[in-house]
């Protein structure tokens, strides 16, 4: 059986060496994962693609919240995009919507044009589009390589029917990763329900705050998620060598 590809979503330098050690095949760098994710800083990207060995893809997503991007959006996303090519990153996740929830073309052309010979992941604003196998159309007449999603459902495995069909109509044309809620315990179901090659999980865990003084705001001291090796390391061995 063809090998299952593990990309994980890594908030920083650290979880990025994590996923690497835990033995991912690929890392998704970005910053703010509790909100769906956005571009990382330069100083993270340039580090993680010096300390890193597997491929590096950056997600281009200049803030939280829909998918539908102004002019200084654009060229903000354009800009983070040319310094990923500048760092000689793998390859960029980016996606856009328009107004009425269809896949905004013209857009995201302009960033696959900038993204020049890397690779091109078609992001979660797949799940929100309003016509999702329409959507996967013209990400494929686009040309991304493969499109992130969790079938349009909270969780990958409550969307397994949706990612089967969209994996069905790519008949090989783009890969079909699924993501969301992905776990070392239902990895394998997810896989064998929607027959993609390759998932998407973020392996988090609960990193206790290292300091002693301790200050009683609310949340400027606490521990923070980030991508465990163990758990990586799990999920690799879930799916097998």
């Amino acid at each position: 059986m063809e090998r299952v590809a593990l990309e994980i979503a890594a908030n920083s330098l650290a979880a990025a060496l994590a996923a690497q050690e835990g033995g991912a095949d690929r890392v998704e760098l970005c910053e703010n994962l509790g909100e769906g994710g956005c571009t990382p800083s330069h100083g993270t990207i340039a580090m993680a693609r010096d300390r890193l060995r597997i491929p590096l893809h950056v997600l281009i997503r200049p803030r939280a919240g829909d998918f539908l991007y102004d002019a200084l959006e654009r060229d903000t996303m354009l800009l983070d995009i040319e310094n990923c090519v500048r760092l000689g990153c793998d390859g960029i996740v980016v996606g856009a919507l328009d107004a009425d929830g269809d896949v905004d073309s013209a857009l995201c052309a302009q960033l696959l044009s900038a993204a020049g010979a890397l690779g091109v992941t078609f992001h979660r604003a797949f799940d929100t589009a309003r016509d999702p196998l329409r959507a996967l159309d013209d990400i494929i007449a686009l040309g991304c390589e493969r499109v992130l999603t969790s079938g349009a459902r909270a969780t990958a495995l409550q969307g397994a029917e949706l990612i089967a069909s969209a994996q069905r109509r790519a008949e090989g044309r783009l890969a079909v990763m699924a993501g969301a809620g992905i776990t070392p315990d239902n990895v394998r179901d997810v896989v064998a329900r929607t027959s993609v090659r390759e998932v998407h999980a973020s392996a988090k865990s609960l990193q206790p705050s290292r300091m002693r003084h301790r200050s009683d705001l609310p949340g400027l001291e606490a521990g923070s998620w980030r991508s465990d090796a163990a758990i990586v390391r799990a999920l690799r061995d879930a799916l097998g060598a």
